[in-house]
């Protein structure tokens, strides 16, 4: 049972993080941009995107289910953002690689989705706040 102490502490986390991506989906929609689904798993292939990444290597750094991942990479592929690529390594899977469209993609929805973390979370806290939060924030995800 969580004490009384981490109780409110999780599930003000949960919400917070609820509100931040719900206004940030929010805001990618009224601005015409795609989901921010396709931003998280672009930014995983941009940062590797001279060796690009496993269909199960991207699945481990997004949160999406293995099914959705396959359908999201489907559709980011569609829209030409990415392109599978055979790996030399095991002749039935596929690298993913970030296109041109897919880096001129994240730069496009990176002003809306950076200006939702802003103006719903950094322009909340007050000096050294953000750090703080860091510092516990990563003493919670600590993997023994």
């Amino acid at each position: 049972t969580p004490s009384k102490r981490t109780q409110p502490a999780s599930i003000d986390l949960h919400r917070s993080h609820r509100l931040l991506l719900e206004l940030a989906e929010s805001a990618l929609k009224h601005a015409g941009l795609p989901p921010l689904d396709w931003y998280d798993a672009l930014l995983e292939l941009r940062r590797e995107q001279d060796t690009g990444l496993r269909q199960f290597q991207l699945g481990e750094r997004v949160l999406l289910s293995k099914h959705n991942l396959s359908r999201l990479i489907d559709r980011l592929e569609q829209k030409g953002l990415v392109r599978r690529h055979a790996c030399s390594e095991d002749g039935r899977g596929n690298l993913i690689r970030i296109t041109a469209a897919g880096e001129r993609m994240l730069e496009a929805m990176w002003p809306v989705y950076g200006g939702v973390i802003e103006s719903s979370f950094g322009a909340r806290l007050g000096r050294g706040e953000a750090a703080e939060l860091s510092r516990i924030l990563g003493k919670a995800l600590a993997v023994d």
